[in-house]
């Protein structure tokens, strides 16, 4: 690889005869693999070298964050600018961790293990999916950090403790519908945890959440004008735009959930038939769907121009090295730079706006509740309630409604 790269002869020598010589050079070819540009990878080449002098070809082979200081003071002793540090780190931190010398920092807490068991409890007994799992091991885990800060073991708890958990302000500044999120996920944990004898039998039945009323909110979709906004301003050729357009749509005229676009896979979208299977996460099942015209185009145009042949099977990838799936983290970024740029005012500026506004617009067109819930992919008609609590056409004919002489 390092002939492909560095065309001064002085230069080849010098990488080819330094130290840990074939362990730069096979980072650098999966660097190259991996999609990195010609010259990210002359300065990768540039920074290991200095990494294996620093190491040495008989040095250690494993490193944590002090290791790696160290190393990055020596190398800043011999240039310091500006950027030198980060540069140093981000390059070499990543080299480390591909040859499996970088030890990750462990912290770890008496309850650990409780917290484990109950995650596999949530996948194997309740068949929830990875990502609420991902979610409630955050809240439970933030709460059992908690008491361990204050001292509480869970034998030990008693309501008033839990009380302080949610008055501590210090801790966190949660909105009342939070607040009755996470009572509802301590409920279930503490519920869980006394039946494997953690914690006191009624202990979970303490928790009172503040009332939430069912469709008390209004809805937060964006109108259907916006989010035409949104599609225009991804009209370009720029390899972003390409993929950012095919995403969007997918969000707002399939109704798809930001997870769902995201493991979405190429063999998803049959060309042949002109059909998009989508694998409904609430519903645990495929659904599918006729290939718009203009969703084709937006996905042809992509997978054609713009997504590298990798062997990924997932359609989205990112544009930057190292490619690799996008996220939902990673779409939720992408709708809301949109929302931002364009000065879209929304209460939530994320991909299920564009899902809500994809069913005001099929409630405004006069679609059934049963027709949007199957669109949307919803397992219950009360999941799909929340869209229809405010009918603008069905609002105008009211208010045009006439009284005649009554008062």
């Amino acid at each position: 690889m390092f002939e492909t790269l560095l065309l001064s002869a002085d230069a080849l020598r010098r990488h080819q005869e330094g130290p840990l010589a074939q362990e730069r050079d096979r980072y650098i070819k999966h660097c190259a693999d991996s999609g990195a540009t010609y010259w990210s990878l002359r300065t990768k080449c540039n920074e290991l070298l200095w990494a294996a002098k620093l190491i040495g070809s008989n040095g250690t082979k494993v490193f944590d964050s002090e290791a790696l200081d160290d190393l990055t003071d020596r190398r800043v002793s011999h240039h310091n600018s500006s950027t030198t540090r980060a540069r140093f780190i981000n390059v070499t931190r990543p080299w480390l961790r591909f040859l499996g010398w970088w030890t990750e920092p462990v912290k770890t807490y008496s309850f650990q293990d409780q917290l484990d068991q109950y995650c596999l409890w949530m996948r194997n007994e309740r068949g929830f999916s990875q990502t609420t799992i991902a979610g409630w091991r955050s809240r439970v885990r933030d709460f059992l950090i908690w008491c361990d800060t204050h001292g509480l073991g869970l034998g030990k708890l008693v309501p008033s403790d839990i009380d302080n958990y949610f008055m501590d302000e210090d801790a966190h500044h949660w909105g009342r519908i939070t607040v009755a999120n996470i009572a509802t996920i301590l409920r279930i944990f503490l519920r869980y945890g006394a039946s494997q004898g953690w914690c006191k039998p009624l202990l979970a039945e303490t928790i009172r959440s503040p009332r939430i009323y069912g469709q008390e909110t209004l809805p937060y979709a964006p109108g259907w004008d916006d989010v035409q906004r949104v599609l225009a301003a991804t009209q370009s050729d720029r390899v972003n735009d390409v993929r950012d357009r095919a995403i969007l749509m997918l969000l707002s005229i399939y109704g798809m959930r930001a997870t769902e676009v995201a493991t979405l896979r190429l063999d998803q979208v049959d060309w042949r038939r002109r059909v998009i299977r989508v694998f409904r996460l609430k519903r645990r099942q495929p659904q599918e769907y006729p290939l718009v015209e203009s969703v084709a185009q937006a996905l042809a145009h992509y997978v054609d121009h713009v997504r590298s042949d990798r062997s990924f099977p997932e359609v989205f990838l990112s544009v930057h090295s190292p490619l690799r799936p996008m996220t939902r983290a990673a779409i939720y970024k992408i709708v809301n730079k949109k929302f931002t740029a364009l000065g879209i005012e929304a209460a939530h500026r994320g991909p299920h706006a564009l899902r809500h506004a994809c069913a005001t617009r099929l409630i405004n067109q006069g679609s059934t509740l049963k027709e949007i819930g199957d669109h949307l992919g919803h397992q219950t008609m009360l999941a799909t309630r929340t869209y229809a609590k405010v009918d603008m056409v069905a609002l105008r004919q009211v208010g045009n409604f006439d009284l005649g002489d009554l008062p």
